[in-house]
């Protein structure tokens, strides 16, 4: 064998760049909702309440794609194993 990495290796950094780039838009995508949500008159700068709607709203967000991502963590164990 080449003392090079392994296909599977290979692959796995490549799932991991994926899942990388996936969860960057993601939070994107997120932090735009919210913001779309909380800032109804966009000034140049977020009051108080702005703020905190969008730290809420981002929290709900961030909770609900925990739950996905273990859920999703635990089924690829589940298939290595």
């Amino acid at each position: 064998g080449g003392s090079g990495p392994s296909n599977e290796e290979a692959m796995e950094q490549v799932k991991q760049q994926i899942a990388m780039a996936n969860l960057q838009e993601l939070i994107q995508k997120i932090t735009e909702k919210s913001f779309k949500k909380c800032v109804t008159k966009p000034g140049s700068s977020l009051d108080n309440s702005e703020q905190k709607c969008i730290a809420m709203a981002m929290d709900r967000y961030m909770d609900a794609f925990d739950v996905v991502s273990k859920t999703y963590v635990s089924r690829l164990q589940r298939e290595m194993n």
